[in-house]
């Protein structure tokens, strides 16, 4: 079928089955002027606005308040945390003029807004009755990567969710770490099908300025690993840096403890696209997909208006009872080139209505999962539905759980051997960083770090260097 489309098939040539799908199913266009940034079209921009959807109720629910802070922060504030600005100095794009005039001092486009938010909490906090602060905007990021782009996964600009809150004590900021991969499992596992391991980072990988890291992480079907969202205990490393204090009941001063929480929503997107999709092109979980239900009249010329009439009463009670669906009366276009493109596009479930249908009072349903075709009574129609997306949502879950590998190691032959495979390889660890670092030299993979929450014992040697192993860690090539 790709070959007919036009397009790379998705299992001999992922990289290229990729590219070609976002562009033709409108999710994004990478002809912009500036290497790295993308326009986002119809279909992607949709979906976007129904992933952040998800996540502002689930944000909303646990307490965090929408904001919008400037895209612009000024060079003094982003200087203030030593180790934030080292990790983000080489990435950051400078504006040193407005029109022809040289600016006093250099503004920076965002890379991330601790800096731009945390001198506010200085000013907004004075009490511990004030605490927690939870806060969150959904917004655009800029990075000058230097490593190859690729759209939504790797690029100069990206679309996520930062949260940042602040709390009385390290604990209560650690809870609120969890407090976030139980907002991601709920989004990213349980509404878009997407498994991910927890994994939180080593000493020398995690986020500057933070204390901890966690990162989200999934396989995409060549068997690399995407990081789609991490959730940072900061400590309290930025608010002795920009004086966020509050006074607590004994009238005494203390230093907040703080989190930042970074959905990828563009990394969410193409692992959405990636995981789920096929050689038709992309398959969208049914409560995500710009359009769940498109509805294909059948007809002769002869017959047109009783079938059209037909098509748009059964679109007006599926429309009124809240689905989002689509009637496809052009008359250019026939109906295998509709099927076609909606298959490409992702719709969750096709309606066919014909001359046929009517007189027996059915309708004929496509699912685009299995493509499986099937007749029901009108009447069933809605039931049928809601039945329908259940079990789409659930085959597409089980079907993205089986690329989620991970192979055990207990030596270097064994982990080149299971990195060929793809997934995750799972490791004793001595824990050195000059270690890991050899070790991504020589293979490309990087060891990136220990499963949150489930203490592995380690036993033996470390697997790479044959020095005593002090964790079981999680070693995969990631883009």
């Amino acid at each position: 079928m790709s070959e007919e489309m036009g397009m790379s098939v998705k299992k001999e040539d992922f990289g290229n089955w990729y590219l070609e799908v976002v562009q033709k199913a409108e999710i994004v266009d990478t002809r912009y002027g500036v290497k790295g940034m993308l326009i986002y079209m119809p279909t992607g921009m949709l979906i976007i606005k129904e992933i952040v959807k998800l996540f502002d109720v689930e944000l909303q629910k646990t307490g965090h308040k929408p904001v919008l802070f400037p895209v612009v922060i000024p060079e003094k504030f982003l200087k203030m945390e030593g180790d934030h600005i080292k990790g983000f100095e080489k990435e950051v794009f400078w504006i040193t003029h407005a029109g022809k005039n040289k600016l006093d001092e250099r503004m920076c486009l965002r890379p991330t807004s601790e800096t731009a938010m945390y001198p506010s909490f200085s000013t907004w906090i004075r009490s511990h009755q004030q605490l927690p602060l939870k806060i969150y905007q959904d917004c655009c990021v800029y990075r000058y990567e230097t490593k190859m782009t690729k759209p939504l996964i790797r690029g100069r600009e990206f679309y996520w969710i930062e949260a940042h809150t602040a709390h009385k004590t390290f604990e209560d900021a650690e809870n609120q770490t969890k407090e976030d991969m139980m907002t991601y499992t709920n989004v990213v596992n349980k509404e878009l099908g997407i498994p991910f391991l927890l994994i939180k980072r080593p000493e020398w990988d995690k986020f500057p300025g933070a204390e901890n890291t966690y990162a989200f992480e999934c396989v995409l079907p060549d068997g690399v690993v995407l990081q789609i969202g991490t959730t940072h205990n900061l400590g309290e490393k930025f608010s002795k840096v920009f004086n966020i204090q509050y006074t607590d009941k004994d009238k005494k001063k203390k230093y907040v403890n703080q989190t930042s929480y970074g959905p990828g929503i563009a990394r969410i997107l193409s692992a959405v696209v990636s995981i789920h999709g096929d050689d038709r092109g992309l398959i969208f979980p049914t409560n995500v997909a710009p359009t769940q239900i498109v509805i294909v009249p059948i007809y002769t010329k002869d017959k047109r208006e009783k079938v059209i009439e037909k098509c748009a009463e059964v679109y007006g009670k599926l429309q009124a009872k809240g689905f989002r669906v689509y009637l496809d009366d052009r008359d250019k276009y026939t109906p295998g080139f509709k099927f076609h493109e909606w298959e490409l596009k992702g719709v969750p479930l096709r309606i066919e209505i014909g001359p046929l249908d009517i007189k027996n009072n059915n309708v004929s349903l496509s699912r685009r999962d299995t493509l499986e075709k099937f007749i029901i009574s009108e009447k069933d129609l809605e039931k049928k539905i809601i039945e329908i997306f259940d079990v789409i949502d659930f085959n597409l879950r089980k079907r993205a759980d089986e690329l989620m590998i991970i192979n055990n190691a207990q030596n270097m032959k064994e982990i080149q051997l299971y990195l060929k495979e793809g997934g995750f390889v799972r490791a004793p660890f001595c824990m050195n960083e000059e270690c890991a670092a050899k070790f991504k030299k020589k293979t490309k993979a990087e060891v990136r770090g220990t499963l949150f929450e489930k203490k592995e014992k380690a036993s033996g040697k470390c697997a790479i260097c044959g020095k005593p192993a002090k964790e079981i860690v999680y070693i995969a090539k990631s883009y």
